[in-house]
């Protein structure tokens, strides 16, 4: 297919594809659908070889929030059953970050609820970056903390954070559909405030929210020109009891098509596959790891994930390798800036859209039939929408109960 050789070529040189073939990747059959796959697979290759890094969230803080985003479970207004909890405490925090990177992650995300930190929310994170930077002498640290002050960046680089995510989500659009209590600009200029503070910025997308394809491809080119270094992909979770319950739009084959789609426009930037994976990838979930080179490990900020040993066991059955602590995420190019802009100092919150914050199914939550009886499991209809497959994360963080890593 004409249309993938030259999206290769454009990929392995970091150029820039068109509007239309980025919506040419979109419209194309199931029947080409492995076709896509293999030809983003090269620009993965290329740029990050068979390695998967493995990220970790810990929910700081879990709803109670003044934002009213339609796609979240800790929105104002939110009816979904998820744990609420004020801030932990920085060993509560690291406690639960270790389990993570036990597991074999070398990032952790830093969640918590909310329009954007004060001051004193700045403090409470600085003193929990610390306590887990002092138990694990490699690990990142990303921040996920909502709208920043003028000056905050820069303090949560000076305690020791790598990076800082804040998604776009949409495009700039359809955004006040989605959202009414802060705009798109606020969140494009936290990004701005992250990359001039040194760290390295961290900002995606939601799929799944009834938007276009025109939408689709308008926010991942506005997440090109801001160019971050990692684009976490997000699939919606349409939790009961938030506006857009009854958004079940995607399918298997068409988050494979977005993932390629971001693949080609952001060929050389650590793409995630973060909340949703679960429930809308399902059984296609290693297939998508030919597209992206990052995933979530276990749970998610309010629902289950997947369950930490079978990430690892669906990484080597794939023929892919976790990237270990001491090799570099970024293609050397990248690499070299990130470094320069750190050492100079200067550039899944889920209720803000958030690292992963659209979250994924629970670890064995639905047999079909009853485990261990021999009748047949019941086949479900991939046309209906998968709530047996959402689950609320009831153990890690913020519970006496053991996490899922």
């Amino acid at each position: 297919m004409d249309l993938l050789n030259t999206l290769v070529d454009k990929g392995l040189r970091r150029e820039l594809p068109t509007r239309d073939e980025a919506l040419a990747v979109l419209a194309t059959s199931d029947d080409d659908l492995l076709d896509v796959v293999a030809a983003a697979g090269k620009v993965r290759r290329h740029w990050f070889g068979r390695r998967v890094k493995l990220n970790y969230l810990v929910n700081l803080k879990s709803g109670l929030c003044p934002e009213d985003c339609s796609y979240c479970s800790q929105r104002l207004g939110s009816e979904a059953g998820i744990l609420k909890y004020t801030w932990l405490k920085p060993d509560e925090a690291s406690k639960a970050a270790a389990a993570g990177l036990a597991g074999g992650a070398k990032r952790v995300c830093l969640v918590a609820s909310g329009r954007g930190p004060t001051d004193r929310d700045v403090d409470r994170v600085a003193g929990t970056i610390k306590a887990i930077k002092d138990q694990n002498e490699n690990v990142e640290v990303c921040a996920c903390l909502g709208l920043l002050s003028d000056g905050q960046a820069e303090r949560l680089r000076e305690a020791g954070a790598d990076a800082y995510n804040h998604n776009l989500n949409t495009s700039e659009a359809t955004y006040g559909d989605i959202t009414t209590t802060h705009t798109y600009a606020d969140r494009v200029d936290t990004v701005q405030k992250a990359h001039a503070a040194g760290l390295s910025a961290c900002s995606g997308l939601i799929a799944g929210m009834g938007e276009s394809d025109e939408d689709l491809v308008d926010v991942v080119f506005s997440l090109r020109e801001l160019d971050p270094d990692s684009v976490p992909v997000n699939f919606l979770i349409p939790f009961e009891g938030t506006p857009l319950a009854k958004e079940w739009n995607l399918t298997p084959q068409r988050c494979l098509r977005i993932l390629a789609m971001v693949r080609f426009v952001c060929p050389d930037v650590e793409v995630r596959i973060a909340g949703g994976r679960e429930v809308h990838l399902r059984t296609m979930q290693p297939l998508a790891l030919n597209l992206a080179n990052s995933i979530f490990l276990g749970d998610y900020l309010t629902s289950e994930g997947q369950a930490g040993r079978a990430d690892l066991e669906m990484i080597a059955d794939a023929g892919f390798e976790v990237e270990g602590a001491g090799e570099v995420t970024l293609p050397q190019h990248r690499a070299d800036v990130a470094a320069a802009a750190a050492g100079g100092g200067c550039g899944s919150h889920e209720s803000a859209g958030g690292c992963g914050s659209h979250e994924g199914a629970g670890c064995g939550t639905g047999c079909g039939s009853v485990c261990g009886s021999h009748e047949p499991a019941a086949v479900p209809d991939v046309n209906e929408p998968r709530t047996d497959l959402v689950a609320v994360r009831r153990r890690g963080a913020g519970t006496d109960l053991a996490p899922n890593a």
